[in-house]
């Protein structure tokens, strides 16, 4: 029998969802671990993630911690947040999500609410599988900065320029961290020990610095 690879993650795309009803299904979900829900102007895609999307989400948050630890940046790590505008009736939850210039201002938020807070200036996104719902402009719409964004090969960044997103080698947001070595990383994090692997990120990142 051949072994089949287990999908990194599930998705269901729903069409024509009122506002209301979203919010019904995000409250009724609160408390379901690894699901994540994305609604665009009655566009609504509901993702489960596994270990498959976990592990790479994982590397790269750490490596932006460790990166910003190295540079002697201040940052705010807000997860998986659920980030909302009622008013364009747009929503987003990323794999992860990053306040580096408006750190202090959120740090001791228990809820980000966008109509008076600013949005992450980076997120990380991971699809391996190839969603659906296009979210670069549901990002674009919110104003988040950059996206590290993983396919399964490879890392890219993305950098918002007016209303649509760049690619970019280098982050602005977190320099001097590269798409091509954060790809590398990710990669070593799958087959290095942990210590090995941190330790190596922060040499790579001192050299530079």
């Amino acid at each position: 029998m051949l072994a089949t690879a287990a999908p990194a993650e599930n998705r269901v795309l729903l069409r024509n969802v009122s506002w209301d009803t979203y919010e019904r299904l995000l409250a009724e979900n609160v408390n379901v671990a690894g699901t994540r829900f994305f609604y665009d102007e009655g566009n609504l895609e509901i993702m489960v993630v596994y270990v498959g999307h976990e592990k790479p989400n994982r590397a790269l948050a750490t490596l932006i911690g460790l990166t910003a630890e190295e540079t002697g940046r201040d940052y705010s790590a807000a997860g998986s947040t659920t980030f909302k505008r009622n008013d364009l009736e747009k929503a987003f939850e990323p794999d992860s999500s990053f306040y580096f210039r408006h750190a202090a201002e959120v740090r001791d938020k228990d809820r980000i609410d966008l109509a008076t807070d600013p949005p992450p200036e980076l997120i990380i996104e991971v699809d391996i599988t190839s969603s659906s719902l296009d979210h670069f402009p549901l990002y674009a719409a919110i104003g988040v900065s950059e996206i590290w964004r993983y396919d399964g090969e490879r890392v890219r960044f993305h950098r918002l320029e007016g209303s649509a997103y760049t690619p970019i080698e280098e982050s602005i947001v977190l320099p001097p961290m590269t798409a091509a070595q954060a790809t590398i990383f990710v990669e070593r994090d799958r087959r290095d020990k942990a210590t090995d692997w941190r330790r190596a990120v922060r040499e790579w990142v001192r050299a530079r610095s």
